[in-house]
């Protein structure tokens, strides 16, 4: 006990090495969830359904997983957040985001999408922290946040140049998607409320919109495309982008702090493309490529912890 050599060392180290580990695993599987689901997205468009059957399979599932939780914490306020902050919610981090994310990829390729949401919400977080919840922003996440501007030109270049006017939509699509969920952080930190909270309460709402979803034929066309892309939907959208990276970079957070899993978000967008490229044989342009490796260090940038 009172040796002073480096095998006193020993015993303090791996309590800690074991947990730091299991966080950045965590936090590499939320990434991959997310990649996932973006690349399950691109292929779910591509062989036959439309954003609101995306919708549904990412939606009912963790709705009904997350029902008996809701209802023995009190449907009444919602678990403690009330209907009207729920409600605003379920609008800007739920359905209504979801289904205008779907959109865009019928316009642009994997790589836009799974660059310029991420990135927006990035750019509208970084701005909302320092107007509204009046947060101190380091020089170094400004200067990140011009560097992910210019990554984001250098892909909107591509639309505007290559793709035409479905192309710019398809990427406007994305940025709103993109500020929508920066304003859903912000008031999930301004009214304190737990992102598995916010998660389960969304969920739940959303089984209100299944009555107009099965009345417009949904349920009907679904069912056409087959079991196997049906399971492949409800699997990449209903769990691994949804519930499952949200326990694991909650988790993440948990154990190895908000700084250091706030690295795994910013994989997400090489993730995709990278993923993209060998399921789905997508590979980026040069100008996408360039936009990617522009956005990573504006990403680098902007999350680094301050010396």
């Amino acid at each position: 006990m009172n040796e002073p050599t480096g095998g006193a060392d020993i015993p303090t180290q791996k309590p800690d090495a074991k947990p730091a580990l299991l966080g950045v695993a965590c936090g590499v599987g939320a990434a991959l969830c997310w990649a996932l689901g973006f690349v399950a997205t691109r292929h779910g468009l591509k062989v036959g359904f439309t954003p609101a059957d995306l919708l549904m399979h990412r939606f009912l599932w963790s709705g009904i997983a997350f029902l008996p939780l809701v209802l023995r914490a009190g449907i009444g306020n919602l678990c403690g957040i009330g209907w009207g902050r729920g409600l605003v919610l379920m609008v800007l981090g739920g359905p209504v985001m979801s289904l205008i994310s779907y959109t865009g990829f019928l316009f642009v390729p994997l790589g836009h999408g799974s660059v310029i949401q991420p990135s927006s919400a990035t750019l509208g977080g970084l701005l909302l922290a320092a107007v509204f919840l009046r947060e101190r922003v380091p020089p170094s996440r400004v200067l990140g946040a011009v560097v992910i501007v210019g990554g984001l030109v250098v892909i909107g270049a591509e639309s505007i140049g290559h793709i035409g006017p479905d192309g710019v939509l398809g990427d406007l699509l994305f940025v709103m998607t993109g500020f929508m969920f920066a304003v859903f952080g912000t008031l999930l930190r301004h009214w304190r409320v737990s992102a598995f909270s916010a998660a389960t309460v969304i969920s739940v709402l959303s089984l209100s919109l299944l009555p107009l979803y099965a009345v417009s034929g949904g349920f009907a066309r679904v069912a056409a495309l087959g079991f196997g892309e049906n399971a492949l939907q409800a699997l990449a959208q209903g769990i691994l982008a949804g519930p499952a990276a949200l326990y694991l970079f909650a988790f993440s957070i948990q154990t190895i702090g908000v700084a250091r899993a706030a690295v795994f978000p910013a994989t997400v967008p090489a993730l995709t493309i990278l993923i993209g490229w060998l399921l789905l044989g997508e590979p980026p342009t040069a100008l996408q490529a360039a936009g990617l490796v522009t956005v990573l260090f504006g990403f680098y940038l902007a999350q680094r912890q301050r010396a």
